[in-house]
């Protein structure tokens, strides 16, 4: 781990490329694809009525972009700790994370790199991460570069 807990601080001069995440899974229900297409305003009803959703072809209910790209996020700030914050991201999206199915995110550091261009330097850390279903099929693959607070 290069997160130090309670120090706020990251072994950026310690973190040796390539270093895998540690897998991030979670449980989506019904419920939970609701509430965050509320709480986003996303009001398509793919996102909240199952007999919508199968008349378009799908089994049920499914979770909105914003949904996967804020697990995205979480896979990548997860591991570098709450000092850390994303400055791009480019995700996407081939498939669906259905309301019932396991959302699990994989994750992998492929760079890191130290921007000097301004006043303080940006410690930069560049992660692929990919979301997938419990069937094991890519779901959002997607680009991260984050900043972290380092040592």
């Amino acid at each position: 781990m290069t997160y130090e807990p309670g120090s706020g601080r990251f072994d950026w001069h310690g973190l040796i490329v390539p270093v895998e995440l540690p897998e991030v899974v979670d449980e989506i229900s019904y419920e939970r694809v609701v509430m965050n297409a509320g709480a986003t305003w996303d009001y398509f009803p793919g996102h909240f009525d199952p007999e919508y959703a199968k008349r378009q072809g799908h089994p049920t209910i499914f979770v909105n972009t914003m949904h996967l790209a804020g697990f995205v996020d979480r896979v990548g700030t997860d591991w570098a700790g709450p000092y850390s914050r994303v400055l791009r991201r480019k995700m996407s999206l081939l498939g669906s994370i259905y309301a019932g199915d396991t959302m699990i995110g994989r994750g992998k550091v492929i760079a890191k790199s130290c921007n000097i261009s301004g006043a303080n330097p940006q410690f930069l850390i560049d992660l692929q991460i990919g979301v997938y279903n419990q069937r094991g099929e890519l779901c959002c693959p997607a680009e991260v570069t984050l900043e972290v607070l380092a040592e």
